[in-house]
């Protein structure tokens, strides 16, 4: 591997040689990277390598910014455009680079070198001849690298290295063969507007100090009010760190609706209370009854169907229940996308419920939000409207780079008069613009990262008509693993029928149990196949794709798709890998 003391043309490899040797694949890489960064890159070629040596150009034995290293920069302008004085990592430290005295020059090197890095990373995750991991077992890794964190600082060579390391053991998540969570790919802009969040690096609570961020947040908040279908969007919002803190707030907030007194004088001062989900639904909201005091014997697990959708009757029934032993129901929380099955319950039949009992209903939409962006697809949210409140997560099916989950509220200021602290000291009354803008007190949270504008500028790079083409295409792709799996040799599905989702559930049943009776024997076999065949994966590096067991079910395969770069080859290419790795099993 080239060190990355060699500036611009550090780019490790796959089989850890370097390019520092080969000015013509510099110039290539240089020229990628400038297509990554348009006008910026040109100016910051420029600004490091002096007009006169264009990495484009070709000419010489050796990288341009080699050779404009030699000359050395007199000029007092900052930033300067004279040839770029020779930057020896080995010898400089962070506190050489910016706000040090003299530091723009080594800052803009080393910054560079580290966009290079990220580039190089990039383009390979979309290689497919390239690994989704290079796996190593975690004492392996331990034992092979200096982890520890110790007094003295290292020099910048050694900080770029690190870089290069961790991404050479990271998973490519935006592999076209990764298929192991709900939120896969990497979008182009996606990744820009991060890098641009965390350049800006501010916080969400205040107008003041992020004007544009907090405006986009409003916006963006809005639209997706509009496309759930509440009238004229109308109604409050927040990005949260994810979907289970939403589905938090959602039970926090139902709870001060129906006991607002729940937050001076705590649970003490109100009655026993209950929630209701199915049994196919997220953790959270078990863990958000736990951590809000509500006690996770007080979520009450309703049955599903042999699709995994809630049985509304059996809901009906639980909420008699609770009433006749003086319990409080308080919410019902639908899932629009369960994490295994890709169900959707029955909206209408549960909203109709609530409606009936006076119970906020909140609908767990994480996975199956995305899904309100497709003309063709989003009835299956039909009812959504009628909730009170949803979780929606961009970061899964819309493929929003992590992490960028939305909670959103049909009653307008529920949310502030639920979580405000009037902190005088952040949030002053008497500032001169309109407070309603400070969000702040009206999330947990104090310090917020922007979430937003991933989302933001993705949707105006995409239009609501790019993200609907993605969906269409992941369930598409889902539909055709279904009709060539459910009626191949080796293969049974775990539960009849076209999957609503991307979620495609089956076994893959190796030669040596396909005459074997049905019997508990048979299942203690079948449980060991998919972890094999998934250890395999992993050892090779060549694909990834989750499994599980649940309720009466042993291990099954969960394929989900939702990286946009999938295609039908790498489905072939899933299918072949499995019955390659698990035919002797």
């Amino acid at each position: 591997m080239a060190s990355p003391g060699s500036g611009f043309w550090s780019f490790g490899s796959e089989n850890g040689s370097g390019d520092s040797e080969n000015p013509g694949t510099a110039r290539a890489w240089c020229q990628v990277a400038q297509k990554f960064t348009g006008g910026i890159g040109n100016k910051l070629c420029a600004l490091l390598y002096g007009d006169a040596e264009k990495p484009a150009e070709s000419g010489g034995s050796q990288p341009p910014r080699v050779a404009a290293r030699k000359a050395a920069c007199a000029c007092d302008q900052k930033p300067c455009s004279c040839p770029k004085a020779d930057v020896n990592y080995g010898f400089l430290y962070a506190t050489d680079l910016l706000p040090a005295c003299d530091g723009e020059r080594p800052t803009l090197a080393f910054l560079q070198d580290v966009v290079n890095i990220l580039l190089q990373y990039v383009v390979k995750s979309f290689d497919r001849s390239t690994k989704v991991i290079d796996f190593h077992y975690p004492n392996e890794l331990l034992q092979e690298y200096n982890w520890e964190l110790a007094d003295q600082p290292q020099n910048l060579e050694e900080i770029l290295m690190h870089c290069q390391t961790t991404l050479k053991y990271a998973i490519k998540t935006g592999h076209p063969r990764y298929f192991n969570q709900l939120s896969t790919g990497l979008d182009m802009v996606g990744l820009a507007a991060d890098w641009l969040t965390s350049t800006a690096n501010t916080n969400m609570f205040t107008y003041e100090i992020a004007p544009v961020f907090v405006l986009l947040e409003y916006v963006t908040l809005k639209k997706m009010r509009e496309i759930i279908g509440w009238p004229g969007g109308s109604g409050d919002g927040i990005f949260s760190p994810g979907g289970a803190i939403s589905n938090m707030y959602a039970m926090m907030i139902a709870r001060f609706k129906m006991f607002p007194e729940v937050k001076e004088k705590g649970m003490a001062a109100v009655p026993r209370l209950i929630a209701f989900t199915s049994e196919h639904s997220h953790f959270s909201l078990k863990k958000g009854a736990a951590a809000l005091g509500i006690g996770t014997d007080s979520v009450i697990l309703i049955k599903c169907d042999e699709r995994g959708k809630m049985i509304p009757s059996d809901l009906e029934r639980r909420i008699l229940e609770a009433k006749q032993k003086g319990f409080v129901p308080f919410l019902v929380s639908a899932t629009a996308g369960t994490t295994v099955y890709g169900a959707f319950d029955p909206l209408l039949a549960v909203a109709d419920i609530c409606k009936k009992y006076k119970i906020w209903m909140h609908v767990d939409a994480a996975w199956g939000g995305g899904l309100l962006m497709s003309r063709k697809h989003k009835w299956k949210l039909s009812g959504v409207e009628r909730a009170n409140s949803v979780t929606w997560n961009p970061h899964k099916m819309m493929g929003v780079p992590l992490q960028c989950s939305a909670l959103l509220v049909r009653e307008e200021g529920l949310m502030q008069n639920c979580n405000q602290m009037h902190a005088s000291y952040l949030f002053q009354q008497d500032k001169h613009y309109d407070l309603s803008y400070d969000t702040g007190d009206k999330a947990l949270q104090c310090g917020r990262h922007v979430d937003v504008f991933k989302l933001w500028l993705m949707w105006r790079a995409k239009g609501t008509t790019g993200f609907e083409a993605h969906v269409d295409k992941c369930l598409e792709l889902a539909e055709y693993l279904y009709n060539i799996i459910k009626n191949r040799e080796g293969y049974e599905m775990v539960f009849d029928g076209k999957p609503q989702h991307t979620n495609v559930c089956f076994w893959y049943i190796p030669p040596s149990l396909r005459t074997l009776e049905d019997n508990e024997e048979r299942m203690s076999r079948l449980s060991k196949v998919a972890p094999v065949i998934k250890a395999r994966m992993m050892e090779y590096g060549t694909t990834m794709v989750s499994y599980q067991p649940l309720g009466d079910k042993v291990n099954f395969f969960r394929m989900v798709i939702s990286n946009p770069a999938a295609t039908h080859q790498d489905i072939d290419f899933l299918i072949e890998e499995i019955e390659r790795l698990g035919q002797d099993l």
